[in-house]
């Protein structure tokens, strides 16, 4: 009788001591963004998003401590791939954020959601994997990549531009950026034109565009892009006689350095640092206070990434072993988004509001985007109808 209360009781302690140490495994989170370049501008912002959502939690997501590791994707698929394998093989993550760029996005999706792993996107949000290559490991927190474009188009249509030059970067974001606004903008396309990514120079560009006379252009260029674009457009006197659209190219990762010259240019975007949400004013402080730097849209979404898989591992109390029980949790999205109403679509990208934005110059002497107008309320993308989820 002994001797069985003894094995009951080592028994009992055994099951108490791996539930103790089960309950206080740290949960990993791989945090995968570009830090190097130019380009790097951006990552920070994702990166920064991030841990000071992190950090505002207490450390702590869905009561799990918490261990980021943040690796430079050098904006380079295949150390992408390389850094996202060690991610999932050595460091066993559970979820991996990022990235900024497209092109990672479509190197790094197969490594990540074939290892059951779960990928989120505070930024990238090509058209294929919003289509017919959705993933049930794959979700979005910012938009489908065409979505900002369309408001840059839409307005175009609306404010009476009857020509237009178009430019963007030759990748997959770049392509879906020029559909986006075409979709909208029914007017005369003089051209459009794909520059090399990371190009720095617009020379040639610029001659060209100053010949063909638009009365608007619309340019994605992110990054240290926008930046050399943005100065060489207003150096050629263009900026007085061609209406400046964009999306990614002027905003708050770009304009400490452009400053005065992007100053009035337009922009679409899901948000700006001037929304008006309690969340939203609370986060823009707290992100100045902690980085002195206004946030984009690449620190927000992140952000709402953070709070997105505390939500998933509140409904689970910790649990990511049970993957269907995880990815459902994620689905749920039952967390108060900066931006308000958000909610995914049946791709797992974001049904949500649009807005153009303008360039202003704040009373303190730093620039930040501001709404000027809703351009589009509560819409999908227009790629879920060919994903094959519910």
């Amino acid at each position: 009788m002994n001797r069985m209360i003894s094995t009951l009781a080592i028994g009992a302690a055994l099951t108490f001591s791996i539930g103790a140490v089960h309950a206080q495994e740290k949960l990993k989170i791989g945090v995968v963004t570009t830090l190097s370049g130019p380009p790097a501008v951006l990552g920070q912002q994702l990166r920064n998003g991030f841990q000071l959502a992190v950090k505002e939690l207490g450390g702590k997501l869905g009561g799990r401590e918490v261990e980021i590791i943040v690796q430079d994707d050098e904006l380079k698929p295949d150390v992408a791939v390389n850094k996202v394998k060690a991610l999932i093989d050595r460091d066993k993550v559970d979820f991996v954020v990022g990235p900024i760029f497209s092109n990672i996005l479509q190197a790094i999706m197969k490594p990540v959601t074939d290892s059951g792993a779960i990928l989120i996107s505070p930024n990238a949000g090509t058209s294929n994997f919003a289509g017919k290559e959705c993933n049930p490991n794959f979700f979005v927190t910012s938009y489908q990549n065409d979505q900002n474009h369309e408001v840059a188009g839409k307005y175009a249509q609306d404010s009476g531009v009857k020509k237009i030059y178009l430019m963007a970067p030759n990748y997959q974001a770049g392509k879906d950026a020029l559909a986006g606004v075409k979709r909208h903008f029914k007017g005369e396309i003089l051209d459009e034109v794909y520059v090399p990514l990371n190009q720095l120079d617009y020379s040639a560009e610029l001659s060209r565009i100053a010949a063909a006379k638009p009365d608007a252009i619309f340019v994605f260029l992110p990054g240290g892009m926008g930046v050399n674009f943005v100065k060489q457009f207003r150096q050629a006197g263009l900026a007085d006689k061609i209406k400046f659209l964009s999306a990614f190219t002027v905003d708050e990762s770009t304009l400490p350095a452009q400053q005065d010259a992007a100053l009035g240019f337009f922009g679409g975007a899901n948000w700006a640092p001037n929304l008006d949400t309690p969340q939203n004013k609370k986060f823009v402080a707290a992100y100045e206070k902690e980085f002195n730097a206004v946030p984009a849209t690449y620190a927000f979404q992140a952000y709402d990434a953070a709070f997105l898989i505390d939500s998933a591992l509140k409904a689970t109390k910790g649990n990511t072993a049970d993957k269907a029980a995880l990815r459902a949790a994620v689905k749920k999205a039952d967390f108060q988004s900066l931006r308000g109403a958000f909610k995914f679509n049946s791709n797992n990208y974001p049904i949500q509001d649009f807005y153009l934005v303008k360039v202003a110059k704040r009373g303190d002497g730093k620039f930040q985007t501001e709404i000027v107008q809703k351009v589009f309320t509560g819409v999908p993308d227009a790629y879920a109808k060919d994903c094959a989820m519910k």
